[in-house]
């Protein structure tokens, strides 16, 4: 049902209003009047006629609003909560922003546990990890060289890792296929995105594979995770864990002449051992293998690197939608507000949502991840329009949003639109999610929230069938043309 609200007075805290009570709002548009003798433009299609041409199955939830105020213009099904994808990642961003603060880093540390002699560690030596989603090869390359620069050569003890900063979670979404990198482990100590650099060239009549922690300057193989050919006609890919290691096969027939891709990483705290044992070793420091550790042993610190600000990493979080990194900045934010780390990704998320219907009065939001990339997440878009309402007044989200081009009747990107938006889109299948600002031409700024959800149809799928599931693709690109309708809708009705 598609509601209709006039631009008569909203209350301007919309936030904290619950959304029974919107919803007794005038049913009524607002339209822009015509100049005496110009000849008006046909009314744009309605919101029921829009969703009845894209063809899509399953559900639509969207909302829309003057930024300024928060006056609610249109509202259809705005109540429905809904999958929203990785549009959750603004409200993890807007958390994250809130408890740790534009310019907080995240430290990852090199520690001694006894006195250097002669070169050489008498005691243990610790990489101590600081739950930062950005630490790559070339990072760990660095804190290496700097500690043979102090002329430490050696360790007389262990080569201890520590993860123990944050939860470690096998997986964000536990029900996604194996081998997709979007969905790896989540540490307090992580690598290269808990991503593995998986290559495989033709050699004579088999191949050479490898795997490795690349980074820009660093290619270290590792032994945490390994990887054969099999004859087989499918699946692709299949793993298992043994004796502590990823234990990959591919299909021989699908591999080509060559070629490469990132896997997921589920041993964390031992690939990033073994990576800075790699680089420290090509530095000339001597390290045993690396061993996992629960708790951080007191000591020295020897080196210490430091994250780029957090507002950096957001901004590359909502332009790229990078997984990981939404999970490992929510839980330090739960961290930092409650004093102490969340016993799990999803105890992490229910602290948001608490937070989000306190600070927003989000009424409807069950996130179980701080990422959206489980499909059992809901929010609804009167709720997420509420929310962005307020941040926009506050200016908090809308300089890290990229700008969402728009497309003509053939979909190709129209980068001279006249309509600008700024907004965070999300994507699962048969799952469509996009909320964010509206700069019509010469009009007011407006403040949107569109999901689209087919959830009957993707709980039919099997495990194997999420990542291409049959008309998946299709009912995408019909989700993105309803999307893009009814920006321009609203474009023409409220500017």
């Amino acid at each position: 049902m598609t509601r209709h609200i006039s631009r008569r007075a909203f209350v301007a805290a919309l936030a904290s209003v619950p959304i029974a009570a919107r919803a007794a709002a005038p049913q009524d548009s607002s339209r822009p009047v015509p100049r005496p003798g110009s000849v008006p433009p046909p009314p744009p299609p309605g919101i029921d006629e829009l969703i009845e041409r894209s063809g899509l199955t399953g559900q639509v939830s969207c909302a829309v609003a003057d930024a300024e105020s928060g006056r609610l213009l249109e509202s259809h099904n705005g109540a429905l909560a809904l999958a929203p994808a990785s549009v959750a990642k603004a409200i993890t961003a807007a958390y994250a922003l809130e408890h740790l603060g534009a310019d907080h880093r995240f430290v990852t540390r090199v520690i001694a546990t006894g006195p250097v002699k002669d070169g050489v560690v008498e005691g243990d030596l610790v990489l101590a990890g600081g739950g930062d989603p950005t630490l790559d090869t070339d990072a760990l390359g660095a804190l290496a060289g700097e500690l043979v620069g102090q002329g430490i050569t050696g360790v007389s003890g262990r080569f201890l890792v520590w993860g123990g900063a944050l939860p470690t979670e096998r997986a964000i979404d536990p029900i996604q296929p194996e081998h997709l990198a979007y969905n790896p482990s989540v540490s307090g100590l992580n690598l290269n995105y808990n991503r593995v650099h998986f290559k495989w060239e033709r050699a004579g009549g088999d191949y050479d594979l490898s795997l490795g922690a690349h980074s820009a300057n660093y290619r270290p193989a590792v032994q945490v995770a390994r990887i054969s050919a099999a004859d087989r006609a499918g699946p692709v890919y299949t793993y298992e864990e043994v004796e502590g290691r990823d234990e990959w096969t591919v299909a021989r027939g699908a591999l080509g002449d060559g070629g490469s891709r990132w896997l997921p990483v589920r041993r964390p705290e031992i690939y990033a051992g073994e990576a800075f044992q790699a680089v420290a070793i090509a530095a000339g420091m001597a390290l045993p293998a690396p061993e996992p550790v629960e708790d951080l042993p007191a000591g020295v610190l020897l080196a210490a690197h430091d994250s780029a600000p957090l507002r950096n990493i957001l901004g590359d979080m909502l332009e790229w939608s990078t997984n990981i990194t939404a999970e490992l900045v929510g839980m330090a934010a739960t961290k930092q507000m409650t004093g102490r780390a969340p016993e799990s990704l999803h105890a992490s998320a229910e602290a948001m949502n608490a937070w989000a219907r306190d600070r927003f009065g989000m009424h409807t939001i069950a996130l179980v991840d701080h990422s959206g990339l489980g499909d059992e997440s809901r929010i609804s878009a009167e709720d997420m329009m509420v929310a962005l309402q307020a941040l926009h007044v506050d200016e908090v989200i809308q300089p890290l949003l990229k700008e969402f081009t728009l497309r003509d009747e053939a979909g190709r990107p129209m980068p001279s639109h006249p309509i600008v938006v700024k907004a965070k889109t999300g994507t699962l299948n048969f799952v469509s999610g996009l909320a964010g600002y509206v700069e019509p031409k010469g009009g007011d700024e407006l403040v949107f929230a569109i999901f689209v959800a087919d959830l009957d149809h993707r709980a039919t799928l099997s495990r194997e069938e999420l990542e291409r599931p049959e008309g998946g693709r299709a009912w995408n690109r019909r989700a993105k043309w309803l999307q893009q309708a009814l920006i321009e809708r609203w474009s023409a009705l409220y500017a």
